[in-house]
C-alpha cells in the first residue's frame, strides 16, 4: 500500500509569524506528513492552514488549537472551453 499522501486540510492555532516548522512541532509531526508544497498558508485570525496525510487529520481532533479536517475540493473550469483562452 502506498504512503498516505497529504490530501486534508486542517488550521492550527500558532503566534504571529509562524512557519511551517512552527506548525510541524506544535502537531508533532514530520515534514513527511505535510505537502510541503502547499505550505502553511496564513488565514491573517491568528489561523494557519496546511495540508496533511488523513491519519493527522484524525488525530487533530485532540490536538489544542488545532481544527478540521476541511473540505478541500479540486478546483476546475465551469462551463466548456472558450476559444482564444489558454487551457491547462
Amino acid at each position: 500500500m502506498a504512503p498516505d499522501k497529504p490530501t486534508s486540510l486542517i488550521t492550527v492555532t500558532l503566534p504571529s509569524g509562524a512557519t511551517l516548522e512552527d506548525a510541524l512541532r506544535q502537531l508533532g509531526i514530520g515534514r513527511d506528513a505535510v505537502d510541503t508544497d502547499y505550505g502553511l498558508v496564513d488565514l491573517h485570525n491568528g489561523t494557519y492552514a496546511l495540508l496533511v496525510t488523513e491519519a493527522v487529520a484524525e488525530r487533530a481532533h485532540g490536538t489544542p488549537g488545532a481544527r478540521g479536517p476541511y473540505a478541500n475540493p479540486k478546483i476546475e473550469p465551469f462551463g466548456p472551453p472558450q476559444p482564444g483562452r489558454d487551457e491547462d
